[in-house]
């Protein structure tokens, strides 16, 4: 088994889905060190009644709980969607050392917002399983759209 950059994604799309299942929005997260998981998490902004419970900030907390330290400058979050603002600060913060997401997000993503904003040292690669993503986001937001355009569903 290869373990790169779209095994990861993967992991991150297996977390999305359980958002997506949840009913949140299928956004998921892993963050690796030394290319073993040592956190994971989706979006549980609904379920925990949190603005903040964002896949990236809850896998921030587990991996820096579990590696015993604030800085992960020898790990990579890879994520389903671009960071919006919030979670980018965050990763600025631990000086996260690499950033690999799927899709971008042109309303909400920190590249329109702050480009600047992580930290100067950590390296962002995108479009990693993009189409897969996109389509998860896509596909919640057509079932939300026609529920909300359906009272009795």
């Amino acid at each position: 088994m290869i373990l790169d950059d779209t095994y990861f994604m993967k992991q991150a799309l297996k977390e999305a889905r359980k958002a997506l299942e949840a009913g949140e929005i299928p956004i998921g997260a892993v963050i690796t060190c030394n290319d073993t998981i040592v956190a994971r998490s989706f979006n549980q902004v609904e379920m925990l009644h949190d603005p903040t419970a964002h896949a990236e900030i809850l896998a921030i907390t587990a991996a820096t709980h579990h590696l015993g330290g604030k800085y992960l400058d020898k790990c990579t979050l890879y994520v389903t969607v671009e960071p919006c603002p919030m979670c980018a600060g965050a990763l600025f913060w631990t000086r996260i050392g690499r950033v690999v997401f799927g899709a971008g997000d042109e309303k909400r993503g920190f590249l329109k917002y702050h480009p600047g904003i992580m930290h100067p040292r950590t390296i962002i690669k995108h479009g990693i399983l993009e189409n897969e993503a996109k389509t998860l986001m896509e596909s919640f937001f057509n079932t939300k759209r026609k529920n909300d355009n359906n009272p009795s569903v």
